[in-house]
């Protein structure tokens, strides 16, 4: 990315995905994709947003990373009903998520075999995505 043009590398993200880059999306991408692969909350990146200055409504945040999954861009992990994590490494792979602490890590999918899976009920299985949930060990 140049200095003379900061948004260079967002605004071709979102052109080739076919999203009108506005200034918000701009903002927003260059928060998520140019730290390589992590998984974000929209709370955390409302809040990292802000410490940025970027003037942004976090229900602007959700739709922006919504339209991000909806694109390709993004992968949407659901830990919890109501609480999803956005992974901005879309290749196929599994998580940990540590319960106590909230993170949630990569597992590399040739790591986990999924076997004997059964006959969807209609349309064909594209993608199967493994959660291991971890906690403090029983004494």
């Amino acid at each position: 990315m140049t200095a003379s043009r900061p948004y260079a590398n967002a605004l071709e993200l979102l052109r080739a995905a076919k999203l009108r880059p506005t200034r918000q999306r701009l903002a927003l991408a260059r928060l998520l994709f140019e730290k390589g692969d992590h998984h974000v909350t929209a709370e955390q990146l409302h809040g990292e947003a802000q410490a940025a200055a970027v003037p942004v409504s976090l229900a602007t945040v959700y739709n922006t990373l919504h339209q991000f999954v909806d694109a390709g861009l993004l992968r949407e992990v659901a830990v919890n009903p109501g609480r999803s994590y956005f992974d901005t490494n879309t290749a196929d792979h599994h998580h940990f998520f540590f319960e106590e602490t909230g993170k949630l890590m990569d597992i590399p999918s040739d790591r986990i075999n999924v076997t004997n899976l059964p006959e969807p009920p209609q349309g064909a299985i594209h993608r199967v995505d493994v959660t291991i949930r971890v906690g403090k060990a029983k004494a």
